[in-house]
């Protein structure tokens, strides 16, 4: 497996429900410029919901992510399932398959977010057909 590492920023614009929905979900869109072995946009959305269990909450999202990978260029998208239970955050970022294109077809793999100090990071490995 190969590795990238770097870090990234993100804007997170939350989006207006639909007229009479009650359902408590949450939409928001995603805005990322990732810096290091990964440079890159990418432009995605986010279905979030909380519960009445202070610090749980679920989110699924995907994002499409273009630029360069390690020297590499093409675009791929990410698939997110995120959930937290009473505080306690598991996260699981995979690469969809076969949305790799140009340079970075086939490629697969499993990116893991970190968030310390209010920055964001990632820690990605990967491999290419």
């Amino acid at each position: 497996m190969a590795k990238a590492s770097g870090t990234f920023a993100v804007k997170v614009s939350p989006q207006a429900p639909a007229e009479g929905d009650t359902s408590g979900v949450g939409r928001l869109l995603l805005d990322k410029e990732f810096q290091g072995d990964l440079a890159a946009t990418s432009k995605g959305q986010m279905l979030a919901v909380g519960t009445t269990v202070e610090g749980s909450a679920g989110y699924v999202a995907v994002e499409q992510v273009k630029g360069s990978l390690n020297g590499k260029n093409g675009s791929f998208a990410l698939q997110h399932f995120g959930k937290m239970t009473r505080g306690t955050p598991e996260l699981n970022v995979t690469v969809v398959p076969d949305s790799g294109t140009e340079e970075l077809t086939g490629l697969a793999g499993k990116m893991q977010i970190i968030i310390a100090d209010g920055s964001h990071s990632y820690e990605f490995e990967y491999e290419l057909d």
